[in-house]
């Protein structure tokens, strides 16, 4: 490929131009970056000192490619305006269909899947400047012999235009808002488009991604991937919100009861309300542990984690600076007001990561509080909407550029936390899974908390779990149980609907033996199968619906080993006695043994029988979870 035909597309200075044009002088360079990644980089610039720079990353074992493309000024005026700014990918095929979502809308209503075929444009928008909001940046274009595998990666607003060609689509991203100019000395950025081509059925498709991505985007531990985080916390203390009553004793407390119980975490999660705000969690600002609570700061429950063998995580919240807080007071140059503008915080400023002094600064700040208090998890949370405060503070020859830098300034921030901080891990939070973009999750993060919604509804978690095993292999689920509201504590019921890489039982510390037995025997079953959820391919055998009278069931295969496990959990208003389980990828010639560890029974099928189809009776509101090997 040259670098005028690359797969990109602009508006400068009224003038549509495509790849880097040949006035720009381009050079091309390819570096290899492991045995497995290659890149290569177009370079070129201008008489007045605009320079593009497109990389493009090849990943030769799945087949994966992906484009960043960056704007630099380096004249000494500023530039004409750009604006329009695609990456286009076109796609050979018959009959093309995009598999797409709504990403986190914040309501039961989210995480919806849809499949279009592509006979006229179809135009996808995220909302409010979060890369996840109403619309997910994860899609699927589908043929009918082959697929291809598409991510956005871009924390912020952007925009994807599919269109029909002759013999395939086309499909052209890129921010949303992009009409600027650049003075001399500024950079701005495309979003990062991965596209991963595949030949066969949407079930090679789904598997490709999630293998790709274990390998290459889901958080390590140590050089392999993250294990199951088992993770447990006391809030909610003397009915104060969250962690507002938090002290060094009813946490050091609360931990002590759990291992006394027989239920060891791997993570002791503290969330927000930690910091001085008078019970007020939302007063955001002032990142300095509530020495009244805990007067050497966190470093004692630190140094309680540490010695026992638990991680420690904490809930930061830091783009939000609320009126009052020690940045809007020490630092109020660095905050973008936007009063009275709708959608906007009423008193609340968005701390401008764009600028480069500000973000040293919480780089500093922040990995100074993980490496005193021991934290080994850093939560980043964004309760509020951006885009109102970016276009407050923008001239019109200057859309989307205050947004520009400040999503480069956020992942800049991630950086420098992961390069100050060894083998930290990221939980991406935003009210839930608003900004759970590839660019973000490629950051050794992993989506603790995907939603703010349906916790405790198994039938809304189905369906969020579907899209993120799918897709993100990774995150958590809590098993509370909302069927019964005057019941609090988990059932067996509420732990088969939480089954996900990692998991945060909702016992509490000081609840009574039959609880912790009940965890005690659920807890090792879980995480037996959260080993396989990211070591084994992923086959949703059930459609999720939303409806309490359905069974929704799911396989983990590993055609390597044989192995796996299977799900079945019929609704508390099950409207069938029977299932019909029919497993996928398994040999009919050979025999598998499954395991029902829960009730400590064995039964041998035949793969014949298994890909034929098995009558499994059913129970309302009853899970069943069978590991299997090949035999």
């Amino acid at each position: 490929m040259e670098a005028n035909n690359i797969p990109l597309s602009f508006v400068y200075g009224g003038k549509l131009l495509s790849g880097i044009p040949q006035e720009f002088n381009p050079v091309k360079e390819v570096k290899k970056l492991d045995g497995n990644k290659t890149q290569t980089t177009f370079t070129g610039t201008d008489s007045k000192g605009l320079t593009i720079t497109a990389e493009c990353v090849t990943y030769s074992d799945f087949s994966t490619y992906e484009w960043l493309v960056y704007f630099t000024n380096n004249g000494n005026t500023d530039t004409q305006i750009l604006s329009d700014i695609k990456l286009n990918q076109k796609f050979t095929g018959n009959n093309p269909i995009l598999y797409y979502g709504n990403g986190d809308t914040c309501r039961d209503d989210g995480y919806e899947w849809y499949r279009t075929p592509v006979t006229q444009e179809i135009k996808i928008d995220s909302h409010f400047g979060m890369s996840c909001q109403d619309a997910f940046p994860y899609m699927r274009l589908l043929f009918e012999d082959k697929g291809a595998n598409i991510a956005i990666g871009w924390p912020g607003g952007w925009t994807a235009i599919i269109k029909p060609e002759d013999n395939g689509a086309t499909v052209s991203i890129g921010q949303q808002r992009c009409h600027m100019k650049l003075l001399p000395g500024e950079k701005i950025r495309t979003p990062r488009l991965t596209v991963q081509p595949y030949e066969g059925t949407d079930d090679i498709g789904r598997n490709s991604w999630r293998r790709w991505a274990i390998k290459y985007i889901v958080a390590k531990e140590n050089g392999t991937v993250l294990p199951p985080k088992y993770c447990l916390h006391v809030w909610m203390v003397n009915n104060m919100p969250e962690f507002t009553g938090a002290t060094d004793e009813n946490q050091i407390g609360g931990l002590v009861d759990y291992i006394n119980g027989g239920l060891k975490p791997d993570i002791w999660w503290i969330d927000a309300g930690w910091y001085k705000c008078d019970g007020n969690w939302p007063y955001v600002g002032s990142w300095y542990p509530d020495t009244d609570r805990f007067p050497n700061g966190l470093k004692t429950i630190g140094d309680k984690c540490k010695e026992e063998g638990v991680g420690f995580l904490l809930w930061f919240e830091p783009e939000r600076v609320v009126y009052g807080t020690r940045l809007h007071t020490e630092h109020p140059d660095w905050l973008l007001y936007a009063d009275g503008v709708p959608g906007a915080n009423k008193d609340t400023g968005i701390l401008n990561l764009g600028i480069t002094e500000c973000c040293d600064y919480m780089i500093h700040h922040i990995t100074n509080i993980i490496k005193t208090s021991g934290i080994t998890v850093y939560r980043q949370d964004f309760n509020f909407i951006p885009e109102p405060y970016w276009i407050n503070n923008e001239a019109e020859d200057r859309i989307g550029a205050l947004e520009n830098f400040h999503q480069q300034g956020y992942l800049r921030y991630w950086d420098g936390l992961l390069e100050n901080n060894p083998g930290l891990i990221i939980d991406s939070c935003a009210a839930g899974g608003r900004r759970n973009d590839l660019e973000t999750m490629r950051r050794n993060a992993v989506a603790l908390h995907y939603t703010d919604v349906g916790y405790g509804i198994p039938i809304i978690k189905q369906k969020q779990h579907r899209e993120m095993f799918e897709w993100i292999p990774y995150f958590r689920a809590h098993n509370m149980n909302w069927d019964y509201p005057d019941k609090n504590q988990p059932d067996s019921y509420a732990f088969h609907t939480a089954m996900a890489p990692a998991l945060t039982d909702m016992i509490s510390h000081s609840a009574d033996e039959d609880a912790y037995a009940l965890s005690r025997k659920m807890v090792p079953i879980w995480r037996k199968a959260a080993h396989i959820m990211t070591s084994a391919d992923y086959y949703p055998l059930t459609e999720c619906r939303k409806n309490p009278e359905d069974v929704y069931a799911m396989q983990f295969h590993n055609p390597e080993s044989g192995s796996g496990f299977v799900q079945i959990v019929a609704g508390k208003d099950c409207a069938h006695d029977c299932y019909t389980l029919i497993c996928e990828k398994l040999d009919p010639n050979k025999k598998y043994l499954f395991t029902d560890e829960e009730r400590g029974t064995e039964i041998t099928y035949t793969g014949a029988e298994l890909t034929a189809g098995i009558c499994h009776k059913l129970e309302k509101r009853t899970g069943y979870l069978y590991f299997y090997n090949e035999i």
